[in-house]
């Protein structure tokens, strides 16, 4: 099902339509309900819409979990062989798929065949399609393909007609723009323990080791990760590594230990329901204050959200960028839907960062010595000079100390960096603003994308302000808004974000809509909220 979603974005992609692609599927071994909805339009388009023109079921389950989300002008798709009569189109997949010898594997085949009759693809265009796509049994595919085909001519050809777009795009998901914006940024090692929603990122970056000569691990567990990390960063590499909720846990630990050490480690967070393993493969942002927090002790880190795919790829170059310059680790946040949603982008590589640190030139070497801004200069071995990190207490060598003047000095010059952190981000761009009247909402991360949609949809006229760096909090781009009404948006229970604004920016909300059944919001539904407390 996944691949048929995929094969029918880049359709509309070939045409110049903009798409955006939710894939849905349980974490159940033994299997459950999966589906995917594409979404597309002529312009941007930043959310899928679960109300759908063209709803097509491969069994009874599907027909009856979707039937009510059919549009009032759209048509539905139904395996004959499982339900009789039917509202729709009643299409024997089963019994014609049947009589190949990868019957289980043709469904998706047959979904693309409907879905490009209905769109007015010629059978031979559908079969180039298919040639392309699909090139293990080619023959096989291409003869069910066909038949679905004429099965459906006479009801679906041509009933949605489509308009077609302005230029054809590529199309990433969250986790892939994440992985190509670090490389853009000068990504060095990726270090990565699979977890549901982060495990593409390692995915990705190792397809792509000989290209840009990375080095990418997968240790034993996520302790590892961290660990390696830091290692690495000791060695001069620039490391990232990736998790969800129940891994990052087990790194706080080693979080901390770059706290520490000054490590430039970036840690990528990929938000699923929690607690505990919660819901694996749906989404959430309920560890908002989890990584604001997480570690032990007080240390400086940095924490930003991007609040789309396209944002995502710049915003990890940026990271990676900012954690080495002020060497402090950092933790791009993110959550399932943008980490696994795809969208059509427009990327522009002359637009990103590249980590660039300050570097010890001559002279004996001190690994934390105590400089205006607090940024020590860094060596990597080999070196005549030591080069010690320690995860105690230390000196400005680096050697252990328990000495009470030592201990605060430290803490004083570890901090001294703080400062800097938000004069620099002061040049950035720290805090989106879409719109210029109307009630203001505040969001973060893809619920923005959700947001804009709704507003889109139900021609709403309202301000967006979506924080971008949540650590340090932009109270500076904030403070204007400090005596408005607001309205606040996200996917968490307790509206970790709506405090946040609070507690940083004495912004208060009037109205919280909030979200938290593992599901984003859907544009419509959210269109009618907005309104209700507008």
């Amino acid at each position: 099902m996944k691949k048929a979603a995929s094969v029918a974005s880049q359709i509309f992609i070939e045409r110049g339509r903009q798409v955006f692609q939710m894939d849905d599927y349980m974490s159940l071994i033994r299997g459950g309900h999966n589906f995917s909805v594409i979404s597309t339009a002529t312009r941007d388009i930043y959310s899928h819409y679960m109300k759908a023109d063209l709803i097509i079921n491969s069994d009874k389950r599907s027909y009856e979990m979707h039937a009510d989300e059919l549009d009032k002008n759209g048509l539905i798709i139904y395996n004959s062989d499982e339900i009789d009569n039917a509202e729709g189109i009643g299409v024997p997949f089963y019994s014609e798929a049947k009589k190949f010898p990868a019957k289980n594997l043709l469904y998706g085949v047959g979904a693309v065949a409907i879905l490009a009759c209905s769109i007015g693809i010629s059978k031979n265009d559908l079969n180039e399609i298919i040639k392309r796509e699909y090139p293990h049994f080619v023959e096989d595919n291409i003869s069910f393909a066909n038949f679905i085909y004429d099965y459906v001519f006479p009801k679906l050809n041509n009933k949605f007609e489509i308009e077609n777009g302005d230029k054809k795009r590529p199309i990433l998901t969250g986790n892939q723009s994440i992985a190509f914006g670090a490389i853009a940024g000068g990504l060095d090692v990726y270090f990565g323990y699979p977890m549901t929603p982060a495990s593409s990122i390692l995915h990705t970056l190792a397809s792509q080791t000989d290209k840009f000569g990375l080095a990418i691990v997968h240790p034993e567990n996520e302790i590892a990760v961290i660990n390696m990390a830091i290692g690495s960063a000791f060695a001069g590499a620039k490391a990232m590594v990736g998790s969800s909720g129940g891994g990052f846990a087990l790194m706080s630990e080693g979080f901390s230990l770059a706290g520490m050490t000054e490590a430039p480690v970036l840690c990528v967070l990929s938000m699923r329901p929690g607690p505990a393993t919660g819901v694996p493969t749906y989404t959430e942002q309920g560890d908002l204050n989890f990584a604001l927090n997480v570690g032990h002790g007080e240390f400086l880190r940095i924490v930003a959200c991007p609040c789309s795919v396209k944002e995502a790829f710049y915003l990890s170059a940026e990271m990676l960028d900012l954690v080495w310059k002020f060497q402090t680790p950092g933790i791009l946040l993110t959550e399932k839907h943008l980490s696994e949603s795809s969208m059509t982008v427009d990327i522009n590589m002359e637009n990103t960062k590249w980590a660039e640190p300050k570097y010890h030139k001559n002279g004996n070497y001190k690994r934390y010595l105590d400089t205006e801004d607090g940024i020590s200069p860094l060596l990597f071995p080999p070196s005549k000079n030591v080069i010690k990190w320690n995860s105690y207490e230390h000196d400005e060598l680096g050697i252990t100390t328990e000495n009470p003047e030592l201990i605060t000095k430290m803490h004083n010059k570890r901090y001294k960096k703080d400062m800097h952190i938000i004069d620099f981000l002061k040049q950035l761009k720290t805090v989106n603003v879409y719109g210029n009247g109307g009630p203001l909402i505040f969001t973060y991360g893809s619920t923005t994308m959700s947001v804009l949609e709704a507003l889109h949809y139900g021609d709403i006229e309202a301000t967006i302000i979506q924080p971008i760096y949540l650590r340090p909090f932009p109270v500076w781009e904030l403070e204007r808004y400090k005596d408005e009404p607001v309205i606040t948006i996200e996917l968490s229970k307790m509206g970790q974000f709506t405090s946040l604004l609070k507690e940083k920016a004495n912004i208060k909300s009037k109205n919280l809509i909030n979200k938290y059944d593992g599901r984003p919001f859907d544009p419509i539904e959210l269109a009618k909220k907005i309104k209700e407390v507008i």
